[in-house]
């Protein structure tokens, strides 16, 4: 029989899946707590690091339908749920078990697709969202900026076969005007009786 407590938590396992993006299926044996500390905060907030008991994860998984982790459940187990971007949050799982060899990246998923740990090594290996964007923005942006200078070019050439700079013309026909607005107005004539 279900317990309140098993129940609640099926249910808050099942809902981070359903509101995660990717997940990554981890063995944490001999971390501490400081280290898992240290892995939470440079997972970020859009990433819940869970330690979950393997029988309930899989009630869970199957609830959310999610197969990636069927056969892995075994031993200390920790999913970091990704809401955000799932290649920085891999390239952070990635890191950190390089330099602490006792996470163990098993599997995982990501928008609907079972990933081993090879295949996550993968995904952390590509650029963030953010530099893609960057780069997209570039190719956009290239065009017309490429135009621009060629317009620039088209008018400096312009004004050496003119002989003067139109921009330095300019100025100088904005201040005749000014300079009639400040001479002195001439007092009117003497009225005559």
């Amino acid at each position: 029989m279900a317990t309140p407590t098993k129940v609640s938590a099926v249910a808050e396992i099942t809902n981070d899946f359903k509101e995660s993006n990717a997940a990554v299926l981890t063995e944490y044996r001999g971390l501490t707590v400081a280290q898992l500390k240290q892995l939470r905060v440079s997972l970020g907030q859009d990433t819940k690091f869970a330690v979950v008991k393997n029988t309930l994860t899989a009630i869970a998984a199957k609830e959310a339908g999610v197969a990636a982790f069927d056969g892995q459940l075994a031993g200390p187990t920790a999913i970091a749920f990704i809401k955000g971007d799932a290649v920085a949050a891999a390239k952070s799982l990635t890191d950190f078990a390089k330099t602490n060899k006792q996470l163990v990246i098993k599997t995982g998923y990501f928008e609907g697709k079972a990933l081993n740990a090879t295949e996550v090594a993968a995904l952390a290996a590509l650029e963030s969202r953010e530099l893609q964007l960057a780069k997209v923005a570039g190719i956009l942006k290239a065009p017309a900026a490429a135009a621009a200078r060629i317009i620039d070019a088209l008018r400096l050439k312009l004004e050496e076969e003119n002989g003067a700079p139109a921009a330095a013309e300019a100025p100088a026909a904005e201040e005749a005007p000014a300079a009639e607005a400040e001479a002195p107005a001439e007092a009117p004539a003497a009225e005559e009786n």
